[in-house]
């Protein structure tokens, strides 16, 4: 079987909207994805229904947004493979989920202890890094990549040793659109430095099926709801039970405490622990309702088509005259990053807009990854189960006019 892509669409208020006068051409879906019909609705109804605080309330509707709220839970467990939903820890999205390990990580990191990661980081998991390192005099090393973008794995292995304690690496770059091997990866940790926690930021990989935080073997896995069809706001921290029930608490408050005087306080278990104050109830339930939708689709179609536009897409560049394809890694999701001769990647995504199509620019919350690469930033197209090859097409005909009217 394969996508049926035109009833797909049908799904997706916003793609049938018109900008500057032309057809959308949505391609920035590793920014944020667009939202079907099935996600509004959970929310709509929410609000419309059922809208109160959750847990303590003493009423019906306060039951019955808690129910909502615990099934979400559950439904985003058994989609990741956990071991238990309260495994699964609501945050405003990746970079909270990455902060709430860095933030207690940098209370148990030593002089001399080793964290890795690699030149491929987004800043939200290598700033966050970066200075838990310094609180606690800790060593930041980084596992550089080939000149393809795909990670040197034989600098991993040398990289990490019995002095690492941390090791923190993308599942997919935003950037490049490089997929690790996590689970090979994280099998060298196991080996070489067995009392290491591993993380993985799984923003870019979760909306592209089959991810198993058991058979990964990792102890952290985060990720964002907007860019698996969900709302904005609305994240997940996964982490192992034994890891999680002593965690630093990241925030201090109303939910999360078993018990307060006024000399001291003692925390709840898990999830509420890492939970303080009232959570996003509404973001929750929609990113429940967008993995419900999600699983309706079959993973190795939607993972073909992507492939499909991604290959189309550089079958097209390969004799786009001038146009320079950044990131050719063998193992890729639909991330198209390029530059043009003579255009600014800035100037590129002003004159694509002005025609109807959605392109990100710039280094992409990757900065010394750019360094790396000796480009100032790119222009990145990044496809979605709802992009047709029509749209890539019209990316390249568009990109046509931009260069007519730069030269």
């Amino acid at each position: 079987m394969s996508l049926d892509v035109q009833a797909l669409r049908a799904e997706f208020p916003i793609l049938s909207r018109e900008v500057h006068g032309k057809p959308l051409v949505y391609l920035d879906n590793a920014a944020t994805t667009q939202k079907p019909q099935a996600v509004i609705d959970a929310l709509v109804d929410f609000y419309s229904t059922c809208n109160s605080n959750v847990h303590r309330g003493a009423h019906y509707l306060s039951d019955e947004a808690t129910r909502r709220y615990e099934h979400a839970r559950t439904v985003i467990a058994e989609f990741i493979h956990a071991n238990a939903r309260e495994e699964v820890i609501w945050t405003s999205g990746t970079t909270e989920s990455i902060n709430i390990v860095a933030k207690g990580m940098a209370e148990r990191l030593q002089a001399g202890d080793e964290v890795v990661v690699t030149e491929m980081e987004h800043h939200a998991n290598l700033v966050t890094w970066q200075q838990a390192c310094k609180h606690a005099g800790a060593v930041l090393r980084v596992v550089p990549i080939l000149d393809n973008g795909a990670l040197d794995e034989a600098a991993f292995a040398s990289t990490v040793n019995s002095a690492t304690k941390f090791v923190a690496m993308p599942h997919v770059s935003n950037a490049l659109g490089t997929v690790n091997a996590v689970q090979a990866l994280i099998q060298v940790v196991r080996k070489q430095a067995p009392n290491a926690l591993v993380l993985i930021d799984g923003a870019q990989g979760i909306a592209h099926g089959n991810v198993d935080v058991q058979a990964l073997d990792c102890d952290f896995y985060a990720f964002s709801g907007h860019k698996l069809f969900g709302p904005t706001g609305v994240g997940v921290l996964w982490g192992r039970r034994s890891v999680l029930e002593d965690w630093p608490v990241w925030l201090t408050g109303g939910e999360m405490i078993a018990t307060v005087s006024y000399q001291d306080a003692t925390w709840g278990a898990l999830p509420n622990r890492l939970e303080a104050g009232t959570p996003n109830i509404a973001g929750a339930i929609g990113i429940a309702a967008a993995v419900t939708w999600f699983q309706q689709l079959n993973v190795a179609d939607v993972q073909a088509h992507e492939q499909a536009l991604l290959q189309a897409a550089v079958e097209r560049g390969a004799t786009f005259e001038g146009l320079k394809l950044i990131g050719n890694a063998p193992n890729k999701i639909g991330v198209y990053s390029f530059n043009l001769t003579g255009a600014h990647p800035a100037d590129l995504g002003f004159l694509l807009d002005r025609q109807g199509i959605a392109i990100r620019t710039g280094d992409h919350c990757a900065q010394p990854l750019m360094d790396r690469l000796g480009v100032p930033g790119t222009a990145r197209a990044s496809f979605s189960i709802y992009n047709t090859l029509d749209e890539v097409e019209l990316l390249f005909r568009g990109l046509e006019k931009a260069r007519d009217m730069l030269a």
